[in-house]
C-alpha cells in the first residue's frame, strides 16, 4: 500500500548535487513499458510522474540536458546531474519544457507516487507481473477516460503555452 503523499515532495541525483521540490502532486503517474523506455532507463520500465515544469522547484546544481533519441525520431530532452549523470527528469516532444516528467525513482520517498497507468505492457518484461489498481494497456490510452477531472484541467491550462512551443520549436533533423 502507498504511503500518504504529503506535498511538497523533494528528490535528486544520486551525489545529491540536483536536488529539487515538487510542489503538488503530479497530473499523472505513468509506467511505461515500452522499448524505449527500458533502453533508455536500462530498466525493465520508466515509472514519470507528470507535472506542470514551473510545480518543480530547483534546490540544488542546475541539470544538465541530453537530447536522447525516441521512436517517433523527435527525441526528449533528459535533465541529467552534471556530475553522476542520473536522470532526474525529461521533456518529451509533445510538451516540450512545458511539463517535466520527473522519474519517480529519484524522489526520496518514491513509494509515495505508485503508477496511475500501465502503458505499452505489449512489450513488457515477461517476468514483470502486474497487480493492483493501475489500468494496463498494451499501447496508449484515451487520458479523458482515466485522468481525474482537476488533473484534466491543469492540462488544459498548458494547452496554449504547449501549442505556442510546439509551433516554434526547431525542426528536427529527419522528421
Amino acid at each position: 500500500m502507498p504511503l500518504p503523499v504529503i506535498y511538497p515532495l523533494e528528490g535528486g541525483c544520486g551525489c545529491k548535487a540536483v536536488r529539487y521540490r515538487m510542489t503538488m502532486a503530479p497530473m499523472f503517474v505513468h509506467c511505461c513499458h515500452c522499448r524505449w523506455c527500458q533502453r533508455e532507463s536500462g530498466s525493465a520500465f520508466a515509472l514519470n510522474a507528470m507535472i506542470e515544469s514551473d510545480r518543480v522547484v530547483n534546490l540544488g546544481m542546475e541539470p544538465e540536458i541530453v537530447h536522447t533519441p525516441t521512436e517517433s525520431r523527435m527525441g526528449q530532452k533528459v535533465a541529467r546531474c552534471p556530475i553522476c549523470k542520473v536522470a532526474v527528469w525529461s521533456h518529451y516532444a509533445g510538451t516540450g519544457p512545458i511539463a517535466k516528467f520527473v522519474r519517480v525513482g529519484t524522489l526520496d520517498c518514491p513509494d509515495t507516487l505508485p503508477p496511475d497507468v500501465h502503458i505499452f505492457v505489449q512489450s513488457k518484461q515477461p517476468w514483470v507481473v502486474l497487480t493492483g489498481d493501475a489500468p494496463v494497456f498494451d499501447a496508449y490510452y484515451d487520458r479523458d477516460a482515466l485522468w481525474p477531472r482537476e488533473s484534466l484541467a491543469r492540462r488544459e491550462a498548458l494547452l496554449p503555452q504547449i501549442e505556442a512551443y510546439l509551433a516554434n520549436r526547431p525542426k528536427v533533423a529527419g522528421v
